[in-house]
């Protein structure tokens, strides 16, 4: 019994520091008037309200008034602000394809004069414009109002050593193209020694800081030295760099341009979403990215020297305002440290009766087992949900984030409580291997053909059958479960040193519990506390690394990482005791209370006024045949959506639409509007052909030549484009308002094929209006537009 209560006392210590270590501050109390240099949530909100006052995507009205509005902000800061007009674009190759993003962008660009200003600037860069359907109150709305109360701040505490540039980007929901078009064009860019860019990916939480580019060795001690409560580890650097994922940083990092890259990413329902309101967005969180990056620009604008480059840090936080940082081959003392003390533990415990070396083995298996019949169990509960994967997919899950991030926990919690129990009893490797081949073929009865949890039924019916056969005692099992966490460690410091902390750091806690307890052989009242205050610590450090991962990553596989390392800290506490049955219960009540709230997520409506159903409906007319169809492109389709497309008397069925859609859409049929001219005009001469496209939200082209392109000019910009004969060329500009022209130079005689979808921002006044939509239904990206689509072959 009184190692249930120690457990429970280590498992409520690691939920409470992990809360303390993830919540966001509160907005500032009533009546709280803060200094002058101080970063101000209120004035913050005051611009909020006013740029994310309505959907502004890059070309739009908008838009215009967004940018006219910052323009007068900047003034009235004294950064004497200056708007860069132009064309940006970025191609690339995607498989047998090539894909050129563009469009018309307006930066505005202003500078904070400083004592030096021939010294490397320091730029702080945020993007105004937003998605078609959403506000933007937070992407990247609060980016840029922080920004601008951080000039306030930084003018009130006198002139800074060196310049700040001011670099408001436009267009970057498009494809990062003001970012692009300033660093290949700007004259300031030259001028950039060190950047800070501000973005987010949903309504709250707090802001992370996950990007620095190369050579951050020097700067990481200057952001921990500042850091308020900060959210920020090597770890998220390494994945970040490793992923798809891109923010205006990606261009500057490319440029050869270090800095600091923030982020919040809580309430991901409202990423992208009509709901990111100001109303909805998390003024904690506008607080906590203010203050961290008022704290860094501060430190670095009146510097009298930028952080050179130095060979990157390992770092992560810790608890409260602290960083702990060390160069790579730092990761080596960690380790040591960890080894000397498992070392200690056992020299020290090895006489012990229950010392016996073959249960090393069984520990190190049963560790493996935690891993592997976790990634199972939580990649089982996923596909159990019945809910697909895809950004617009996950929503379901998004619009009750808290219950299913508590599902996982409770879930996972269970199983690395359970496994302790199962290895000190006898006959369970029998019942294991069973359990591993059913959670493997539940995966596939959920969610069909589905390898990945078929591989891991198969590896979790394995690993148990290999380490559950005679009972184990404690003191072997908890050092092989320590000895797999020493082994991985050492392959990470040698392959991925950045990533390696994660696993020497709670193993180097769980190495000390072990020195402490004689590897769990004394088990007195003053080690059992020891033992509790070293879990709750690297539990609760575990757990905010939990709650990121989880947020982060629709990949609930990867959360078993966090069950194995928080078993080198919980591994003694969760042993069965004097009464093993007792000691069964508390992981049987989680696994069981898990299944049940799988069960609520599965059978229980998402969807309220709060966290409305994303639908998409255009209405698409054919220029050349005249034939119209309702069209939505979400994968399901909603009642909502079903009586839009039928409001014709249409049947709906699935069809491929290019370039609307690069899959099936759901169509109907629909009542053909008054056919005008093609929206799009072609013209030859000489063998270069000229497209011309009207003036429109977004346009989407596909062109194949039948010999390469020789050139392709777009607006009077050439674009560097290698197409091979027979490929398509995907292009999408955005924000054209003014239309555009193309034109291209085939390397030969031939034939070239042009497909366009001309999107425009309104429901065609002749269609029947659409119905209004219910509370829990709302738009979604481009929808409740007009779109003209068509398809010509032109010789040459």
């Amino acid at each position: 019994m009184g190692r249930m209560i120690a457990l429970a006392a280590a498992l409520a210590g690691a939920l409470l520091l992990a809360w303390t270590g993830a919540r966001t501050p509160g907005p500032e109390p009533v009546g709280y008037t803060p200094a002058a240099t101080a970063f101000q949530t209120d004035l913050a909100m005051v611009d909020i309200r006013r740029i994310a006052r309505a959907p502004h995507p890059v070309g739009s009205p908008a838009n215009a008034s967004v940018r006219d509005y910052l323009t007068g902000r900047m003034t009235a800061l004294g950064l004497s602000p200056v708007v860069q007009s132009g064309l940006a674009t970025e191609s690339r190759a995607n498989g047998k394809d090539v894909w050129l993003i563009g469009g018309q962008v307006e930066n505005i660009v202003g500078v904070l004069p400083g004592k030096d200003r021939a010294a490397p600037a320091l730029a702080l860069m945020a993007h105004y414009d937003s998605v078609p359907a959403s506000p933007g109150a937070a992407d990247d709305a609060t980016g840029v109002a922080v920004i601008l109360d951080v000039i306030r701040a930084l003018k009130a505490g006198g002139t800074p050593e060196r310049d700040v540039i001011v670099i408001l980007t436009d267009g970057e929901e498009a494809g990062l193209l003001g970012a692009r078009l300033f660093f290949a064009e700007h004259p300031l860019r030259k001028r950039v020694g060190l950047l800070i860019n501000l973005e987010s990916r949903g309504g709250g939480g707090r802001a992370n800081m996950f990007q620095t580019g190369p050579g951050n060795g020097a700067l990481i001690p200057v952001f921990g030295k500042t850091a308020v409560s900060p959210i920020s580890n090597s770890l998220a650097v390494f994945l970040y760099e490793n992923m798809p994922n891109d923010t205006d940083f990606t261009v500057s990092r490319d440029a050869g341009i270090r800095g600091l890259n923030f982020a919040f990413i809580g309430r991901q329902f409202d990423y992208h979403s009509a709901t990111s309101t100001p109303t909805n967005l998390d003024q904690g969180s506008v607080r906590h990215m203010g203050e961290q990056t008022l704290a860094a620009a501060a430190d670095l604008a009146f510097a009298t020297s930028l952080p050179p480059a130095a060979p990157d840090a390992v770092y992560s936080q810790t608890f409260g305002d602290h960083i702990l940082a060390y160069p790579a081959w730092g990761g080596w003392i960690a380790l040591l440290i960890a080894a000397g003390l498992i070392a200690l533990a056992v020299a020290r415990g090895w006489r012990s009766d229950d010392f016996r070396p073959v249960d090393a083995a069984r520990g190190a298996g049963a560790a493996l087992f935690v891993l592997v019949a976790g990634a199972l169990l939580l990649h089982l509960a996923r596909r159990a949900t019945g809910i697909d994967f895809g950004f617009l997919e996950q929503r379901p899950l998004l619009a009750r984030w808290a219950l299913w991030e508590t599902t996982l926990a409770v879930l996972g919690l269970g199983l690395l409580l359970l496994v302790p129990n199962l290895l000190a009893r006898e006959r369970m490797r029998l019942w294991l291997a069973g359990a591993g081949l059913c959670g493997g073929l539940l995966c596939l009865a959920f969610a069909g053909w589905d390898p990945v949890g078929l591989a891991l039924g198969v590896a979790t019916a394995a690993i148990g059958y290999a380490a559950f056969g005679k009972p184990a005692a404690l003191p072997g099992a908890w050092l092989g479960v320590l000895l797999t966490g020493l082994v991985a460690g050492v392959a990470l410091q040698v392959f991925l040193p950045a990533v390696a902390f994660l696993v020497s750091w709670p193993l180097v806690l769980g190495g000390l519990g072990a020195a402490a307890s004689l590897m769990g052989t004394r088990m007195d009242l003053s080690r059992t506390a020891g033992l509790v205050l070293l879990a709750a610590l690297g539990g609760g450090w575990l757990a905010v690394f939990f709650h990121g991962v989880a947020q982060g990553l629709d990949l609930p596989d990867l959360l078993a990482l966090f069950l194995w390392l928080g078993a080198f800290l919980v591994w003694p506490l969760a042993w069965p005791g004097g009464w093993p049955r007792l000691s069964l219960a508390p992981a049987v009540a989680l696994l069981a209370l898990g299944i049940v709230l799988v069960g609520v997520v599965r059978f229980t409506d998402p969807w309220s006024a709060r966290h409305p159903r994303a639908t998409v409906v255009l209405h698409v007319q054919d220029a050349v045949t005249g034939k119209a169809w309702r069209v939505t492109t979400t994968r399901t389709l909603p009642a909502w959506s079903r009586a839009v497309l039928t409001a014709d008397g249409g049947a709906v069925t699935r069809r491929d639409m290019p370039p609307l859609g690069r899959g099936p859409v759901w169509v109907a049929p629909a009542k053909a509007l008054p056919a005008g001219s093609a929206p799009v005009t072609t013209s030859t001469a000489n063998g270069v052909v000229t497209i011309t496209l009207p003036p429109a939200r977004v346009i989407l082209l596909d062109v194949r030549a039948s010999t390469p392109l020789a050139t392709l000019v777009l607006d009077g910009e050439p674009v560097t484009l290698t197409t091979k004969p027979g490929q398509w060329t995907h292009l999408r500009l955005a924000g054209v308002p003014g239309g555009s022209q193309i034109v291209l130079t085939p390397g030969g005689p031939g034939t070239t094929d042009i497909r366009y979808a001309v999107i425009d921002a309104r429901w065609p006044a002749g269609a029947r209006p659409l119905p209004p939509r219910p509370l829990d239904v709302m738009p979604f990206d481009l929808s409740d537009s007009s779109v003209v689509t068509g398809s010509v072959s032109i010789p040459h």
